[in-house]
This record gives C-alpha cells, structure tokens and sequence, in this order.
C-alpha cells in the first residue's frame, strides 16, 4: 500500500469529497492515503463519500422540476445507512447512485462505493432537512461535563505519535484525545470508552457542505473501544448507521464512543458528537468484529 504522505492541502477534507460527475448518475472521488486507519481506508470516510455522492444527485437539476418543483438545496444526508463488503485500497473509486424518492421534506438514494468490479460499501441514504430550532425535549447527554474545546492535557495526536502512524486521518484534522478515558494510551484497562475533540481545518470548517460531511465523519472517528479492554488490532465494521441531527457549529467537535456488549465475535459502539454549541450533531452506532490481534 502507498504509505501517507506529507499533508499538502489546507482543504483536505474537501478534497476528499469533491467528486467528478461521470454521467448516469455516477461519480468518481480520489481517496488520499492519509485517510486510513492502518492500511485500511477509514470507513467514516466512505461513509462520507456516499452521502456527498447522495446529494450530489438530488441536488442535480432534473427535467420534471418545472411541473414539481423541489428545492434540494438545504438538503443534507440526514441518516446513512452503510455495509462494509471489502476494503478498498487508497485511490481512485467509483460511486453510483440510484434515486429511489424525490419528496419535498425526505429524499432516499442507494449509493455503491466501487473499487474496480468490486462493490467495497452499499449504503442508504436518506435526505432532509436538518434541525435548526431548539430541542422540543432532550435528556442530560454523556458529554455535557466535557469541556467544549480541549484542556491542555489533552493528547494531540500528531504524525509523531504512535496512535497517529495508525490513525492517519489525523493529518488531516485536528484531533486530540482524553486521557482520563482512553487508557490504552499509557498501558491501562477500563471501560470500553473513549471521549476526544476533533475540528476540522479552517478552510474545510468554513464551507458547510463539506462540514457536514466532516460532521458525518466523525460518527466513526474514535479508535476500536476494545483497546481499552486490551484487544488492540483491526476491528472491521460490518454495518455503520449515522443520523445527522443539526449542521455543526464551528468550532471543536466533542466525540464519545462506547459499547455496552463485547461478545466473543462482535461488539457494538455508539458514537454521540456534540459542537461547541452543546447541540448534538451526530449519532452513530455500528456492528464491529472482536479485534483478533
């Protein structure tokens, strides 16, 4: 595998996500080595992918519109439902997409991620508006005690260290980690819980698109929670659900990942992302393998 170089861009994340309309409904995006965990490619960035490709086509100008008019341009991917078939390699992919509904408030479209013949992820992906009002009810949130940007003591994890020559796609954002839950940084055990701050570069941050698909993301960002019960090793995600509640405020991102059930094969973990704001902006929850390492 190419192994990541240094960071150039001061858009990263965009260029992630920035497509080339191929025609049919069908994109084609260049998938940068920094955006790996180990040699695999990360697979909230696939996820991301997907729902860019999603909006792409329903923001699309479209023939009937003049008899049925649908403004899609405050649409955002609202929940993702992604399968993990392979795992590509850096580089080029293709993805199609098939509209399966064009509504007013809801728009669904399947999306396949490609690398070569081989379907990598099938995704769902439905479309809406996001929230933009206070909550009509909300219960006290596991991160309402983190503070809103990082202390000092937080680990920054940056290419030197030795969770960033595993977590790659640290080069292209900041990311800083909770010592106090993530354990496994100085040889611990606890429980399967990780909280950490995470914003993306200036340039991606200020354009929304891409923050929302930054935002979307992060709903896989946490290294596998099974390192803190000391199984470290690649934990492949079999299925990932994300729902996108409300666009990011700039600013950190706080992130927590946890499970309550590692079994001897499979153990979910559940990601809750909050912005400087306190709102919550993303919640994830995904069907993983034991690590095996």
């Amino acid at each position: 595998m190419t192994q990541p170089a240094t960071l150039t861009s001061t858009r990263p994340f965009a260029d992630l996500t920035t497509l080339t309309d191929l025609g049919g409904g069908a994109f084609a995006a260049l998938i940068d080595p920094i955006w790996t965990i180990g040699p695999k490619v990360h697979g909230g960035c696939m996820m991301a992918l997907c729902a860019a490709a999603a909006r792409e086509v329903i923001r699309a100008p479209q023939e009937e519109a003049a008899s049925r008019p649908v403004d899609t341009r405050a649409m955002q991917p609202i929940a993702v439902s992604a399968s993990y078939l392979n795992a590509p390699d850096p580089g080029e992919v293709r993805l199609v997409t098939t509209v399966r509904k064009r509504g007013r408030q809801v728009c669904l479209v399947d999306v396949d991620l490609m690398q070569g013949e081989k379907v990598a992820v099938s995704a769902v992906v439905t479309l809406g508006v996001p929230d933009v009002g206070d909550p009509r009810h909300q219960e006290p949130l596991a991160l309402d005690d983190l503070p809103a940007a990082p202390p000092a003591d937080a680990v920054h994890i940056t290419p030197g260290h030795p969770m960033g020559q595993i977590v790659h796609v640290a080069k292209g954002c900041d990311l800083r980690v909770d010592p106090s839950a993530a354990l496994f940084l100085s040889g611990q055990q606890g429980d399967p819980v990780n909280r950490m701050w995470v914003r993306p570069f200036a340039e991606d941050e200020v354009d929304t698109d891409v923050a929302v698909l930054f935002a979307l993301m992060t709903g896989d960002i946490s290294a596998p929670v099974t390192m803190n019960r000391g199984m470290f090793g690649w934990a492949p995600t079999v299925q990932l659900t994300t729902y996108l509640r409300r666009l990011p405020a700039p600013g950190w991102l706080r992130v927590m990942a946890s499970a309550t059930v590692l079994g001897d094969t499979w153990f979910e973990e559940d990601h809750l992302v909050l912005d400087e704001a306190g709102h919550a902006v993303v919640q994830s929850r995904q069907l993983a393998m034991i690590p095996k390492g």
